[in-house]
């Protein structure tokens, strides 16, 4: 029997974050129709933020936020929780897109996390964090130029970032496939992605924000220059909108235009025991992501599991249920249980306690983009790439200006005045994922026309990395 059979035979097909005492109470869905000043539509971390955010700047304001169902079920709550300060997905994607906003992008990256801080520390939000840094590490010796170039980007922006080479890399996390690594040491590192998103739903609470759980949007329209939002039990006049809805692209059908809804598989071992911890070190707890053609990423928690992230499919459409039933059997995991075992070939013995994917919002930016709707007065703000965590706070915050008008300079660079590429619509959208999707899963061990094929779809303007 195999490692990824033996390892995957009792695993719940569920969010080890979600699966959790502390999950808050539900706030009553809205029945009946109501006016608000701010209406936000999501509440993941898009939404919160912006509720918090909007509040802190206006007490007076009267904000309401909306969830389709429960607050960080729908994405919020399930990626691997490694965040750093940038704002563009990397800093490698930020040097292709903006290379002349470059530097001011990693300026308000860590101004973009400082404030994430503050905001924690000032309403008593424990998401169990851990700031050990995080590491980009080298899967092989020709991987190693890779994480060189990576240490040089850091350095030359002013982070704080270290080159590791293999004994040092080993140090850090005892792994046979890691040559080397670049450690960004400064304002990066781990967090519970739930806890934080509970926090959030609490703080926001706190400051009086209106928010109603299962009160799924159904549709936006203007009647006599006031816009209202039909939900299945009540509406909403509002004077403006805030989309935070992400990967599931609700409020205007166009959204779809410009972002593809993928999922995102993640593993998570049962509690680590202290031998098993010997075996592996990580006793800084890094973020880890590697240099694979379909990247892994992992993390530890705060009671001592491995979480293990990265290989990505797509349903027809960009379906975006929140377990869709293809999601909830062992055989997607599988795979992932085995690129596990080759990383950590000495903990064959650990089991996984909980498997689950994911929705990310995949576009050819990779990164933050805005789309405004009804004259202005709705605005999308998302696209995060599955790096939203942190990122999704900056996009909260120039979206709300962009709504309400601010002359925020910001507002005037190319990120926020320019939008990605369209995708080519269905079937072509389904049928060019799954090929790139089973190349990128391939092309390591079989290379061939996978990797031409990568390259093309990297040609024409759709990153994979």
């Amino acid at each position: 029997m195999s490692f990824a059979t033996t390892a995957l035979k009792d695993v719940t097909f569920f969010p080890y974050w979600l699966d959790s005492p502390d999950a808050p109470a539900v706030t009553p869905q809205l029945v009946g129709h109501t006016d608000a000043d701010l209406l936000i539509v999501g509440g993941g971390f898009t939404g919160l933020w912006a509720a918090i955010q909007a509040k802190e700047a206006d007490p007076g304001r009267d904000v309401m936020l909306i969830e389709a169902g429960k607050v960080a079920y729908g994405a919020s709550g399930r990626p691997g929780g490694i965040v750093s300060t940038s704002i563009m997905h990397g800093l490698h994607n930020a040097e292709r897109l903006f290379p002349n906003d470059i530097a001011e992008l990693e300026r308000l990256g860590q101004e973009n996390m400082r404030d994430l801080l503050d905001t924690l520390e000032r309403h008593g939000i424990d998401a169990h964090p851990s700031w050990g840094g995080e590491l980009t590490v080298a899967i092989g010796d020709a991987a190693i130029p890779d994480v060189e170039a990576e240490c040089a980007l850091h350095r030359k922006y002013g982070h704080t970032a270290e080159l590791l080479d293999r004994a040092g890399v080993q140090a850090e996390v005892n792994s046979p496939l890691f040559a080397a690594a670049c450690w960004n040491r400064e304002l990066s590192g781990t967090v519970n992605p739930a806890l934080l998103a509970w926090g959030l739903k609490r703080a926001a609470l706190d400051l009086g924000v209106r928010l109603h759980e299962f009160t799924p949007l159904e549709g936006i329209t203007r009647e006599n220059g006031v816009l209202r939002v039909r939900t299945h039990d009540g509406s909403v006049r509002a004077r403006r909108i805030l989309l935070g809805t992400n990967a599931f692209a609700a409020g205007d059908r166009r959204i779809k235009r410009r972002v593809a809804g993928i999922r995102d598989r993640i593993i998570c071992t049962e509690p680590l025991t202290e031998e098993q911890l010997d075996r592996v070190g990580w006793n800084n707890r890094q973020g880890v992501y590697d240099t694979r053609t379909q990247l892994n990423y992992m993390r530890m928690t705060r009671d001592n599991r491995i979480i293990f992230g990265g290989r990505l499919t797509y349903y027809y459409d960009g379906t975006c249920n929140t377990d869709p039933a293809g999601e909830r059997i062992a055989a997607p995991y599988e795979r992932l249980a085995g690129a596990f075992n080759r990383t950590f070939p000495q903990l064959d013995d650990v089991r996984f306690s909980h498997a689950w994917s994911g929705p990310i919002a995949l576009t050819t930016r990779m990164a933050v983009h805005f789309q405004s709707y009804h004259q202005g007065d709705v605005v999308w703000a998302g696209g995060y790439s599955g790096f939203g965590i942190s990122t999704s706070r900056f996009g909260a915050r120039v979206g709300l200006a962009k709504l309400d008008g601010q002359d925020l300079p910001e507002l005037k660079m190319d990120f926020a005045t320019s939008m990605p590429n369209r995708i080519p619509p269905e079937p072509f959208r389904w049928i060019g994922s799954k090929i790139t999707l089973y190349a990128l899963d391939t092309a390591d061990d079989k290379g061939g026309w996978r990797k031409a094929w990568l390259r093309l779809v990297q040609a024409m303007g759709i990153p994979l990395s």
